[in-house]
């Protein structure tokens, strides 16, 4: 069943991307709630074939409703990190593409229940997959001053982080925070009227932003899909990734790049006096330059304002030897 308050953001362009083979296999790592997937769908033939993947339970009741109607697609909850394993039980050897859309969608923005949005009150849970890890409830009550600094800095590049992580912790000693509303008003409350330079901003954005990053491991957990898909994907085949902020955007963008270059662009092994010929050909080329929304989509969908689809394609060279260590950056 489609879900009409979910818009798929880049739709067009990212199919484009794929370059869809009517008879090819291809992988939306990212359900949701089957935008991009029905698009997909529509350009392949009676032998085509789509798997998709989510780890969000309400993505998954949506999934298996379309598959029930298409015997072309198949589903399965997993985070990135375990892709390989869902594609090695399907016995998948090569894929034609793959597509990752990254963030949160508008039905779970929009679901008070989730606890994603400052704008709607409910628990303050956050979590994409609810059967695993700790609730942002749970992270703020356990978190020390220091922890809870570190995330909101890292994670939703709030400047005032250190004064939000005080008044969390005053807050807490007060009551416990396990509702959406009361992190806003505590996060208020810490920001006050200093300027952020950006008056369209609640003052609670970067902080929700943060702690749904951080429970969720979104960055670690698209910093181990991208390398663990590649090794799949056919000669020819396109990774097409859309990301929604500088966090995720910078980790497709280094990783493709790094994937791109021989040695991944080490400048150490560049000085070393190797004929370019005799250097072990990269794995995947980057395609084109960075897609963002037009003004139409913009107007149409305002989330999808900050939107950046990066594409890459497969080369027929063989995978690295040591992948993917020394193409991912230590750390993400």
């Amino acid at each position: 069943m489609a879900d009409d308050s979910h818009v798929p953001v880049l739709l067009q362009e990212a199919v484009a991307a794929l370059e869809v083979k009517p008879d090819g296999v291809y992988v939306d790592a990212t359900f949701g709630r089957g935008g991009h997937a029905r698009a997909i769908l529509e350009n392949l033939g009676a032998a085509g074939r789509l798997v998709a993947v989510d780890r969000d339970p309400a993505a998954a009741a949506a999934a298996d409703a379309l598959a029930a109607r298409d015997p072309r697609f198949l589903f399965r909850r997993a985070w990135f990190s375990e892709l390989p394993d869902v594609l090695a039980a399907l016995d998948l050897v090569q894929v034609d593409g793959a597509l990752f859309d990254l963030g949160i969608s508008s039905p779970q923005i929009d679901d008070a229940t989730r606890g994603f949005s400052y704008r709607l009150d409910g628990p303050l849970d956050m979590r994409m997959d609810p059967t695993r890890g700790e609730s942002a409830a749970d992270f703020l009550a356990r978190a020390s001053v220091r922890e809870l600094t570190e995330v909101i800095r890292d994670y939703g590049e709030e400047r005032f982080a250190q004064s939000v992580a005080r008044r969390i912790e005053a807050a807490r000693a007060r009551a416990p925070i396990v509702l959406t509303g009361q992190l806003r008003q505590v996060v208020g409350e810490a920001i006050g009227a200093r300027t952020r330079g950006d008056w369209s901003q609640d003052p609670a954005a970067r902080t929700f932003q943060a702690l749904r990053i951080f429970v969720n491991r979104e960055l670690s957990e698209l910093s181990q899909g991208l390398p663990a898909i590649v090794p799949f994907l056919a000669q020819g085949a396109r990774l097409a990734v859309i990301s929604f902020h500088s966090l995720e955007d910078r980790i497709v963008k280094r990783f493709m790049l790094r994937a791109s270059r021989p040695f991944a662009g080490d400048p150490a092994t560049a000085r070393l006096a190797i004929r370019s010929a005799a250097l072990p050909a990269a794995p995947l080329e980057t395609v084109g330059r960075a897609i963002k929304p037009g003004d139409t989509e913009v107007a149409r969908n305002p989330r999808s304002r900050s939107a950046v689809l990066r594409v890459a394609e497969r080369t027929a060279h063989a995978m690295p030897a040591d992948w993917p260590r020394g193409y991912v950056e230590a750390g993400t």
